[in-house]
């Protein structure tokens, strides 16, 4: 609990690794893989629970993800797409955590290394005088990840059309960006994913 909300995050690992060619969530990276990486990161934050959607097929990467103390959701079938990651994470917070329209969750993709828990705590903080929207964090004008949404906008993610995706969200709904260029050095990756070997290679520097 922060400040009297919660705030949760959804990290969707449910992907081919196709550009990757191979899982790319476990490769080596630091002391341990990218996945751990990441989620130490999350693990930094006030973040209150961390929801990891992986494949039923992938049981290496579920095992590894409940050893970093995160929550785990298996669904029945692969989701098609990451907006069907996203709503099983959505379900299992309501099922769970019993969310009010005041609390908020946070969403990234699983393959931020760098991802920093001060661009998190910024997000965190700025929740509080922009309830009804979106926030989204900026480093040198460019925006990334992770956004975060109000609980009070889940709804309408459960009522996205097949054929729409989050993204849609920020077409219908205020947003607000926060800049994150003071609490960041100037060279961060903080935005940085991996989804070539040239992207591992670039943030293993």
């Amino acid at each position: 609990m922060i400040g009297g909300k919660k705030v949760c995050a959804i990290i969707p690992a449910a992907g081919n690794s196709t550009r990757m060619g191979s899982p790319k969530l476990l490769l080596p990276m630091g002391s341990g893989t990218l996945i751990e990486q990441t989620l130490a990161a999350w693990r930094a934050s006030r973040v209150e629970k961390v929801v990891v959607i992986v494949r039923p097929d992938d049981q290496e990467l579920a095992h590894l993800c409940r050893s970093c103390g995160v929550d785990v959701v298996v669904p029945p079938t692969v989701p098609p797409e990451m907006k069907d990651s996203v709503l099983h994470g959505l379900q299992h917070i309501q099922a769970n955590y019993s969310p009010v329209d005041e609390d908020a969750w946070l969403l990234a993709p699983a393959d931020m290394p760098s991802l920093s828990p001060r661009v998190i705590e910024a997000l965190i903080m700025a929740h509080d005088c922009n309830r009804n929207c979106m926030l989204i964090p900026t480093l040198g004008g460019k925006r990334g990840h992770p956004v975060l949404f109000p609980w009070s906008m889940t709804g309408e993610v459960f009522s996205l059309s097949a054929s729409e995706g989050l993204n849609v969200l920020r077409q219908r709904f205020p947003s607000h960006e926060i800049p994150c260029d003071s609490v960041e050095p100037a060279e961060s990756t903080a935005f940085g994913d991996v989804d070539t070997p040239e992207d591992f290679r670039r943030l293993c520097k």
